[in-house]
């Protein structure tokens, strides 16, 4: 079958480029081929009582699927340049400020009407976090939720469903040049397109190498993040959510002068297992509704690593590691911070006796014995946060 446009993966890049061509041309005969679930059948099987930890699905359904690994996060839509992503050295400052807001007038008006809207501008907290050789990045940040954020995924998808083709359950094995644009070769057939859009997110970074190799695309080696998600009382930082909710605070370690940075703060909400390309790791979700909220907050603490020539795989590096962590324990570890800092393996009994409840499911053990020396100094500025 013959199309104008092909997209290839239905993640957020891949929904709203669906939805800005029929905007401005609703002629377009578009098709969008995903390798997971439509949304209504994205079902991780994992209830916390008879399944309790990932059984490795051929098909996440957490990070693949309608609405791609965001599906199910935490609903956070960030609009600012100072972190999230290098959008504005292509197309500049101000008008990637203005898309982003121009995504969030199309997130309220699919359902997202009546969330908050929090920013940074003016806290206090800046200079809180100057005092304490920490940093506060400007940002304005739109808190849908897990559950808001579904909401708004399950109206795009219906105002889309009858003006494009989507393909789920198929995973597209090669892209071709062919005459006239592009064919695509998936588990359904070979399918022609005169444009090509390929968003496939960090679930197809593998597929995606390969693809730029056959058709002699140039890439370049990106940074990639190492870090730990760190959960605590939400007591402990409701100052800060309540106020912020997601706050961005960058500090450098004093040995080496590596940058770390708070990602991906859950007020009131849950760590959760996500399998990439066969290897286990967490993210954080956080809902709207108070009834679903729980009584710990989470949030990442990463450092970025670049990389020079001649080595290039920096995706294989953090995916190392992270295999590492499952080979240890399994899957995803668990220690509580006064383990880590005094070198001792962390135990089950010794799990039960903090003043904490995880709320993952994970497997106590030595977290130093996975993260490199250098970046495992990172942790030791929590104190300060």
């Amino acid at each position: 079958m013959n199309y104008d446009v092909i997209i290839i993966g239905a993640g957020p890049g891949g929904i709203f480029a669906a939805y800005e061509l029929l905007q401005k041309k609703p002629s377009l005969k578009v098709a969008v081929f995903e390798a997971g679930h439509p949304l209504n059948k994205r079902l991780c099987p994992i209830d916390g009582e008879k399944i309790k930890s990932c059984i490795g699905c051929k098909n996440c359904s957490i990070m693949s699927g309608f609405g791609g690994a965001g599906a199910f996060s935490d609903g956070k839509y960030n609009i600012t340049n100072d972190f999230g992503g290098t959008l504005y050295q292509y197309i500049g400052k101000k008008k990637a400020l203005d898309l982003m807001n121009y995504i969030d007038k199309i997130n309220l008006s699919f359902g997202g009407e009546g969330t908050k809207l929090y920013s940074t501008a003016g806290s206090r907290f800046k200079t809180l976090c100057i005092q304490h050789d920490l940093h506060l990045l400007d940002a304005s940040v739109r808190h849908l939720g897990t559950d808001i954020n579904y909401i708004v995924l399950e109206n795009l998808y219906s105002y889309l469903e009858d003006k494009v083709d989507f393909y789920f359950n198929a995973p597209v094995e090669s892209v071709k040049v062919v005459d006239g644009g592009y064919a695509v070769v998936c588990n359904q057939g070979t399918y022609s397109g005169k444009e090509c859009i390929i968003s496939v997110g960090r679930s197809g970074s593998k597929w995606m190498e390969k693809v730029c190799e056959e058709l002699n695309i140039p890439t370049e080696s990106n940074r990639v993040d190492i870090g730990v998600r760190v959960e605590l009382p939400a007591a402990v930082f409701a100052h800060l959510t309540d106020e912020l909710y997601e706050s961005k605070i960058v500090y450098r370690t004093e040995k080496y002068g590596d940058r770390v940075r708070t990602f991906c703060m859950n007020p009131k909400g849950a760590v959760v297992n996500e399998n990439t390309n066969g290897i286990i790791t967490v993210n954080g979700h956080s809902y709207e509704d108070p009834k679903k909220q729980t009584d710990n907050t989470n949030f990442a603490l990463l450092v970025a690593k670049h990389f020079s020539e001649p080595f290039k795989d920096s995706n294989g590096y953090g995916e190392s590691i992270a295999r590492l962590s499952n080979m240890l324990g399994g899957g995803v570890i668990v220690q509580r911070f006064g383990d880590l800092i005094r070198g001792q393996r962390s135990t089950q009994s010794r799990i039960d006796e903090a003043f904490i409840t995880p709320t993952l499911n994970a497997t106590p053990g030595d977290l130093s014995l996975v993260i490199p020396y250098r970046k495992s100094l990172f942790v030791r500025k929590r104190e300060s946060l």
